[in-house]
């Protein structure tokens, strides 16, 4: 028998291991397509791209791990079904449970890895991609000055470069404005030649100009005097270095610690501890809004009278005398009080709404760490007898399936998360709706292997529909066509 768990081990773990890298590939290539906008043209460093890689490899690991178990359990059995590996097994004596025992312990322990890897790897995986992610996409594009065009990227320069020579550093016709100073007028400087490098540490690009002029109208200037009336300075030089400041094209890192409170970065404790200070925070905004109108309302009237000590029959005849003036402070007073509560109101009412959905996206992430590590389970419990059901070992048909299975597993997961956010469903029905429904499908498969019953409920359907008058006719609208 332990031959037997070392032999399934073996055929089970290459296709495992297989469709797992590749799952993971599909979805970092995914990930590049949706940003290459965000990381093109940047002069970003390789170490950086493998940084973000890397980070972002680890988040998907979770997501991998069900539709890799799915597949190479389909693989497998399809392919002990095919060559009659598994009819042998049970020809000597030995059930379908105890030939599931080695290949269910170990995907019991994926399933406890996937756990870890979603509540403590992946936390602090997403934390760093999406710091460093943010800090790419606020990054500038690479210096790159072309012939004939201004060139604006340099915080308060326009540059324009008429020619290059084929070294990339002898320009020609330079034509420069500048903006630094805060009077809003410019100096403008132009030059026949000169030379365009950058500093050894990159920081510094220094250009040098010779031949050229300047025209500069900051010269002695006077906010109380008009343009027309400042003086200009106009001169010639025939060499001048400008070094300009590249410090904005750099990659500047901002400090985790903003993004540690979200709840793709949190772990199962913290987002527990978060939604127990939301629920408060959401019943306190509702006890609020009851106690602060009831106070205000107590005092509409100028005179108020406590119906506890007056007679409430003769209240107004007896008690209170009111002028038409005072009738009409009351009138003024409960307008005004109505429109300010109504306003207050308004505001509580979308200070409550998004607490809640804030709320619904922490106990949404809660339960996906549980869903995505038990779906290892229930989609190898779908995968492998299906694939004894199919017969087909290989690549084609256990892919096939298992694609259409996880795209209505993807389907029901989406849909639930969805029906979360906006608040249709509760989260733990809904995050765990595509469990519920594909659970008794696990059980059938079971069930229909051990018995050795096949698809024999699928085969007659197809038999029934073929022999049906309305195929019948579409098949010969088909050949008549």
């Amino acid at each position: 028998m332990k031959a037997l768990d070392k032999y399934l081990f073996r055929t089970y773990i290459a296709p495992f291991v297989l469709t797992l890298l590749v799952v993971l590939f599909v979805f970092l290539m995914q990930f590049l397509w949706k940003y290459i906008d965000d990381l093109v043209g940047k002069g970003l460093e390789t170490v950086i791209i493998l940084k973000l890689v890397f980070y972002f490899s680890f988040t998907f690991i979770p997501m991998s791990m069900p539709l890799a178990v799915l597949l190479s359990g389909l693989i497998t059995f399809g392919n002990l079904a095919e060559k009659n590996e598994l009819t042998a097994m049970k020809s000597s004596g030995i059930p379908l449970p105890r030939i599931l025992r080695p290949l269910s312990i170990f995907v019991i322990t994926l399933c406890i890895l996937t756990f870890f890897m979603a509540n403590n790897v992946m936390p602090v995986a997403s934390l760093k991609a999406h710091s460093l992610l943010h800090d790419i996409q606020a990054q500038k594009l690479a210096l790159s000055i072309d012939e004939g065009i201004f060139y604006r990227g340099i915080d308060n320069y326009i540059l324009r470069i008429g020619k290059k020579d084929k070294d990339n550093q002898t320009i020609h016709d330079i034509l420069i404005y500048d903006h630094t100073r805060t009077t809003g007028l410019t100096t403008l400087t132009y030059a026949k030649h000169g030379s365009m490098v950058m500093s050894k540490n990159k920081h510094y690009l220094i250009l040098t100009m010779e031949d050229g002029f300047i025209y500069d109208e900051n010269v002695r200037y006077d906010a109380s005097k008009p343009p027309s009336e400042l003086p200009v300075l106009r001169g010639t030089f025939k060499s001048q270095r400008i070094r300009f400041d590249l410090s904005s094209f750099q990659l500047q890192r901002t400090n985790e610690e903003f993004y540690k409170d979200s709840y793709e970065m949190l772990n199962v404790q913290q987002l527990g501890e978060y939604v127990d200070t939301m629920q408060k925070e959401i019943t306190g905004i509702k006890s609020e809004i009851g106690s602060s109108l009831w106070t205000d309302f107590r005092y509409i009237a100028l005179y108020y009278v406590d119906t506890l000590s007056v007679d409430t029959a003769n209240i107004y005849s007896d008690t209170i005398k009111m002028t038409q003036e005072d009738t009409q402070k009351i009138y003024v007073n409960a307008i005004q009080l109505a429109r300010e509560h109504s306003g207050f109101l308004d505001f509580r009412i979308m200070d409550y709404e998004s607490k809640e959905k804030q709320l619904w996206r922490y106990e949404i992430e809660w339960h996906r760490k549980y869903v995505l590590s038990l779906a290892c389970i229930l989609l190898f419990f779908i995968g492998a007898p299906l694939g004894a059901i199919i017969r087909k070992g290989g690549l084609g048909v256990p892919l096939a399936v298992s694609i259409l299975i996880f795209v209505i597993y993807w389907a029901l997961s989406s849909t639930g998360e969805r029906m979360v956010r906006v608040g249709t469903l509760p989260s733990y029905l809904g995050m765990w709706l595509s469990t519920m429904v594909l659970s008794p499908l696990a059980v059938f498969l079971v069930y229909k292997v051990s018995r050795e019953a096949g698809l024999s409920g699928i085969t007659n359907l197809k038999q029934q529909i073929n022999r049906s008058k309305i195929f019948k006719f579409l098949l010969k609208m088909k050949n008549r066509f």
